[in-house]
């Protein structure tokens, strides 16, 4: 069980990185760049859900900041819930 918890926390933190690199590089980087297009290809299907629901206030997306929170929530509570099964 705590092998599942830690690869739990190795996804979190993965996605969490790779959201925080797309929004930076989103301010460097051509769209149609392959690294951009890529990393794309994995955090856009997360945070279109967020873009649908909550839109851009004062021409700033906060679509990436809220992903990362409800990543990190959404991992506390799996490990909660785990750790809650395993003892």
């Amino acid at each position: 069980m705590g092998l599942l918890i830690s690869v739990i926390n190795a996804i979190v933190s993965l996605l969490t990185l790779l959201v925080f690199i797309y929004a930076l590089l989103s301010y460097f980087m051509d769209h149609y760049h392959p690294v951009r297009r890529a990393l794309g290809q994995v955090v856009e299907p997360l945070l279109a859900p967020i873009r649908k629901n909550i839109p851009p206030a004062g021409g700033l997306d906060w679509s990436p900041l809220i992903l990362i929170i409800l990543l990190q929530v959404v991992g506390a509570l799996i490990n909660m819930l785990l750790r809650s099964l395993y003892y």
